[in-house]
């Protein structure tokens, strides 16, 4: 098992900032985003959404691209968690470098800015998806808690590992849950939401509680054209 953050090969486990947790969102963008946005909003929590270009939806429909600018205009931070949610060890160093290019390509179009980190699925990694990550100044990020809401565990259930998180009283929190689920962002998130600010936890997105870059650049997003397409 690879070690936390600071270690050798880069790849992120953990926040660094104190009592600070980051709640991210994966497989997205999907029709869930603007009440997980809402919910983030009300609360004035920032997110972060690692998003597919080709997974659950593509990327670059109207309703997606709307999605992700809804949350990006809303400073939740946008990453990477490449192309079609492939296992990333089982593929090529060039097939590994596509997943990674064509969904930071997406969402430089879509939003102006070039992403500085990415997931990779299921938090799969290898020392090709590490090299290539490197190569393209990408910052690996995984987690050390998640929701399960992507593996069947109930609402209920998720809730009560929120409770025990906050009862372990960590110094940080860098969460996975995902975008996808109604349950996830109608109920789980909410009650997650009050658990960790009403332990003192500030809500901030991955590179905050990093104290990082979200972005390797920003610039003003593309028009679309023959290229927005999966």
């Amino acid at each position: 098992m690879f070690k936390p953050v600071n270690a050798a090969n880069g790849v992120i486990m953990e926040c660094t900032t104190p009592n600070t947790a980051a709640l991210t969102f994966d497989n997205g963008p999907y029709k869930y985003a603007e009440d997980i946005i809402k919910t983030l909003n009300a609360a004035n929590a920032k997110g972060t959404f690692f998003v597919n270009g080709n997974n659950w939806e593509c990327i670059y429909s109207e309703d997606e691209v709307l999605r992700l600018k809804l949350a990006y205009d809303n400073g939740h931070q946008i990453a990477s968690l490449t192309w079609s949610n492939e296992h990333l060890t089982s593929l090529s160093k060039e097939q590994i470098d596509s997943e990674m290019s064509r969904t930071e390509d997406a969402i430089r179009k879509i939003t102006g800015a070039t992403p500085a980190f990415t997931r990779p699925p299921y938090g799969e990694y290898s020392d090709n998806v590490i090299e290539v990550a490197n190569n393209r100044n990408q910052k690996l990020v995984t987690w050390d808690f998640e929701s399960g809401d992507s593996t069947g565990v109930s609402p209920q259930d998720q809730k009560k590992r929120f409770d025990d998180l906050v009862a372990k009283k960590p110094i940080n929190v860098l969460a996975q849950m995902h975008e996808v689920y109604e349950t996830t962002a109608h109920e789980v998130l909410p009650y997650a939401i009050k658990v960790l600010q009403g332990a003192g936890y500030k809500l901030v997105t991955v590179a905050e509680c990093l104290g990082e870059n979200p972005y390797l650049r920003v610039d003003a997003p593309s028009t679309r054209d023959d290229s927005w397409h999966c």
